[in-house]
């Protein structure tokens, strides 16, 4: 059984590899092609459709294996013991159901393109390139049984599941009498731990189940989304992440920062503040800053002088700081998801919009830290020109990054994806053969596949969302609650503020980017009904979901702070009040204010 393990993985990893590196390599002939002669690759659009079909399932399945699908907060509510064995059971005998379903559902669709065949320029025909869908979903389906418990008999339960859930839709008689029992039998596993992509998918198949719709329905939703043409910028840039936070450039950038902020009082926590801002900037809302940074950066606070309180408060609340600057992940998910409603929202309009507002909420903190460093008594440590000479040339290659990308970006040099895929080889070539904090062999493949298990859950997380999503808009639900907010709700004002507590609780319990996927359908109408600006609607969306993360009792950042420095999370509630009303301030501000995210669009006749 080891030695089959080890040979699963090791496929897995070169599958992942080979991807990813093919997936870098296209982007980059074009946009380096581009001024030599306008050399162009023909059908590089297609390819990288395919494979990004392709990380999608087989980081679907590195996230099985390594348990990274993205799942509801209340599931931390479990401790360890008998009543944890048996969710684990409960939760994952329903995602092994779902999800052998979701292989049977993209199997038929690979048989319906079969007959009608899309040619790559290769000449082989797209049907093939498809088959990964339901071969990665099928074993996903066999890892979820085999995970949901250490005992044999338990995934035999599992197993009767799955047989189970396929007996249900040989009865169509059934599907009208079972649709709630069986949606909220879902809902209850996701509450348990299950994956929300389970969530949704379920609850999609469920419905199209009961209308008699073939539940291909969910699955066909796939080539809507792998059409996005920056799409595929998402696990380039998840890549890159973690190819960063893996290096020793977290300490490099420390201490660059430390250099030019450590002198000022409250220097110690600018520092933090400014070194966590750049870094969720290229790791994304994931909770890798707290993961990278938080045993890096607590003991210099504790050591400059500042309170145990103080240093978990600010080092939990910075953990999401910089989601709104370029390349974020966030960013990016949000203009794919709202553009594939009627409010479209370009990626490079959303970052101008975000640089302000993103701006604000690092100062706020940054400002708060100042504040408490002039009333702590520490050494005073002199400015030194030599320093930050020093520490910049030892972070040069760390700090240059953003400059390249923001470059290429901003001045229309390349796009998302070749600006993505430049970050991930920049990224690549500096922690392997610059500094040598990666090894090229022995490690980058470890890392990759660390960050394929996030690709995945995204990717799959998204494509299951796409058929649920089409079901609302077929059963005009979306209109439905439109119709109800307008009767209602009758001010922008009002509107907005509704909308600020429903983006700040929701964004407590659902992880970012899950509550991307499933709530920006929804609110993008909405806002255009009550005249909001769409782009400066996203950056409201995105500002209140970082704030979210900092929420009691459930926000994502406490979890990760809490477990990162053994600390009992009621504990971590006290420390962050202060940082959570600085966040509240700011994201009001953001709100009502849109000339924050709009006057540097109007500057740069972007709107």
């Amino acid at each position: 059984m080891k030695t089959l393990s080890t040979a699963y993985r090791r496929t897995e990893k070169g599958i992942l590899v080979a991807t990813l590196g093919l997936a870098t390599l296209l982007p980059l002939i074009d946009a380096i092609g581009r001024p030599l002669g306008g050399f162009h690759l023909f059908g590089s659009q297609q390819y990288m459709q395919q494979l990004t079909l392709w990380l999608a399932f087989v980081g679907g399945m590195a996230a099985t294996s390594q348990a990274k699908h993205l799942t509801l907060s209340t599931a931390e509510f479990f401790g360890e013991g008998a009543a944890r064995r048996l969710s684990r059971l409960m939760s994952y005998s329903v995602a092994a159901a779902v999800v052998a379903i979701l292989a049977y559902a993209s199997s038929q669709v690979v048989l319906a393109n079969r007959l009608e065949p899309k040619m790559l320029p290769i000449g082989m025909p797209e049907w093939v390139s498809e088959i990964i869908m339901p071969v990665s979903l099928g074993i996903m389906a066999l890892q979820f049984v085999w995970n949901a418990s250490d005992k044999w008999w338990g995934r035999a339960v599992a197993l009767t599941a799955i047989g189970g859930a396929f007996a249900i839709g040989l009865v169509p008689p059934a599907a009208a009498t079972m649709l709630w029992p069986l949606a909220l039998l879902v809902l209850v596993a996701a509450l348990f731990g299950a994956p929300v992509f389970v969530a949704m998918g379920g609850v999609a198949m469920v419905l199209f189940f009961a209308e008699g719709t073939p539940v291909a329905a969910v699955s066909a939703e796939v080539y809507r989304l792998i059409a996005s043409p920056t799409l595929p910028a998402i696990p380039l840039l998840t890549a890159a992440g973690y190819v960063l936070a893996e290096s020793a450039a977290a300490e490099r950038l420390v201490r660059f920062f430390r250099a030019v902020f450590g002198w000022m009082p409250g220097g110690v926590a600018v520092m933090v503040a400014a070194v966590c801002a750049l870094f969720t900037t290229f790791t994304g809302g994931s909770g890798v800053t707290i993961i990278a940074l938080g045993g890096l950066v607590y003991p210099i606070l504790r050591k400059d002088g500042y309170s145990e309180g103080f240093s978990l408060g600010l080092v939990t609340a910075s953990g999401s700081l910089g989601l709104l600057f370029p390349p974020s992940l966030p960013v990016i998910l949000y203009s794919v998801v709202a553009s594939s409603r009627d409010a479209s929202v370009p990626a490079d309009q959303l970052f101008i919009a975000g640089l302000l507002p993103g701006l604000l909420l690092v100062i706020l903190t940054a400002g708060y830290g100042i504040l408490v460093g002039r009333h702590v008594e520490r050494e005073k440590v002199p400015f030194s020109w030599r320093e930050v000479a020093a520490s910049a040339w030892l972070a040069k290659w760390e700090l240059l990054l953003p400059v390249v990308i923001v470059t290429l970006f901003v001045t229309g040099s390349a796009t998302m994806i070749e600006t993505a895929a430049a970050a991930l080889a920049y990224t690549v070539i500096v922690e392997c053969f610059v500094t040598r904090d990666i090894k090229l062999f022995s490690q980058l493949p470890e890392v990759l596949l660390k960050a394929a298990a996030l690709m995945g859950a995204v990717l799959i997380l998204l494509s299951v969302a796409m058929g649920l999503t089409n079901y609302l808009v077929d059963a005009m639900i979306p209109d439905a609650i439109l119709a109800w907010v307008k009767l209602h709700v009758h001010s922008q004002v009002v509107f907005l503020l509704a909308l600020n507590a429903l983006l700040l609780v929701l964004g407590s319990v659902l992880e970012i980017f899950s509550a991307i996927i499933i709530l920006a359908p929804l609110i993008a109408p909405m806002g255009a009904a009550f005249g909001v600006n769409p782009v400066h609607l996203g950056v409201i969306f995105l500002a209140n979901l970082e704030m979210g993360f900092l929420l009691p009792p459930v926000g994502l950042n406490l979890f990760l702070a809490s477990s990162r420095f053994n600390i009992p999370l009621t504990k971590l509630y006290r420390n962050i009040l202060p940082f959570l009303l600085i966040t509240g301030i700011g994201v009001l501000l953001i709100t009502y204010m849109p000339w924050m995210s709009l006057g540097v669009l109007h500057v740069l006749g972007k709107q």
